[in-house]
């Protein structure tokens, strides 16, 4: 039995990473920062400031875990995003554990058509900025680790996005934009993925999202049809004419990843069919 060290375990990703790893049998370790979660049973939790380089090495010391998976980040916070993942890397490293570090397609700036893994960052946003120097850290300080870049995480109505479908379906202001595209993944699917690639000997960069491009107003009537509601309730908008700057159009290509996955990676106009979560 191997030990899995989860950072940022309260979150979307790092609670369906901490589900499955307990599910496969590992000894299971988790952060939170401001809220402790409601973990599966047999969950060890331990509240983390990541911007603490000393706490991180000496809570990876207290678990020893075989293996680290950094699921944490906070996107108006660069030390938490940035320091943080370096900080983790450093513990890591010298704790011979492996390393798999969850990076973003905010690293990209929507100009080229799609990304391939070995696309350079060229972040538009503070939050791309700061997962851009993340992977920078993580590479030079743990070479062995696996940087997995992915893009909207969706999956059992615990998303930030399936709880604004929602919200603007009850009438809350807002609207979701048509020229605002990702590659969706469902949660589950990526957690999986994670745990495989941590099982390996692969490193550095990998890109973990569906295969289907969609717009944040597509993606949400997909939501809304699923889960019984009106689509037409749904405002659009256009990004680029009223929202927050950022990068458009942002396809990660996973080819390469693909090719050695055993875990699937569905695309959203699969995973979002009408059937239960």
């Amino acid at each position: 039995m191997s030990t899995v060290l989860v950072l940022g375990a309260g979150g979307h990703l790092g609670g369906e990473v901490v589900r499955l790893a307990l599910a496969a049998g590992h000894r299971v370790a988790g952060t939170w920062a401001t809220r402790a979660p409601h973990a599966p049973p047999g969950t060890d939790l331990y509240r983390l400031d990541l911007r603490e380089r000393r706490a991180v090495a000496d809570l990876v010391r207290r678990v020893r875990p075989d293996t680290v998976v950094n699921a944490a980040y906070r996107q108006d916070d660069w030390p938490v995003t940035a320091d943080g993942a370096a900080h983790a890397a450093l513990a890591a490293a010298a704790a011979g554990a492996r390393l798999v570090h969850v990076s973003s397609d905010a690293v990209f700036s929507g100009a080229a058509r799609s990304y391939p893994e070995t696309a350079h960052p060229d972040p538009l946003t503070p939050y791309g900025a700061a997962k851009a120097a993340a992977e920078t850290a993580v590479a030079a300080v743990h070479p062995d680790a696996v940087i997995a870049r992915t893009s909207l995480i969706i999956g059992g109505g615990a998303s930030a996005h399936e709880r604004r479908v929602h919200a603007l379906a009850a009438g809350a202001p807002g609207a979701l934009f048509t020229d605002d595209v990702r590659c969706p993944v469902h949660a589950g699917d990526l957690a999986r993925a994670l745990l495989e690639l941590a099982a390996t000997d692969r490193s550095g960069v990998h890109h973990l999202a569906g295969p289907h491009a969609l717009s944040r107003h597509e993606l949400g009537v997909l939501i809304a049809r699923r889960d019984g509601l009106d689509p037409g309730l749904l405002p659009r908008g256009r990004r680029a004419e009223s929202g927050p700057p950022g990068p458009l159009e942002v396809r990660l290509d996973c080819t390469a990843t693909r090719a050695v996955l055993d875990t699937e990676l569905r695309g959203a106009r699969a995973f979002l069919a009408r059937t239960p979560h």
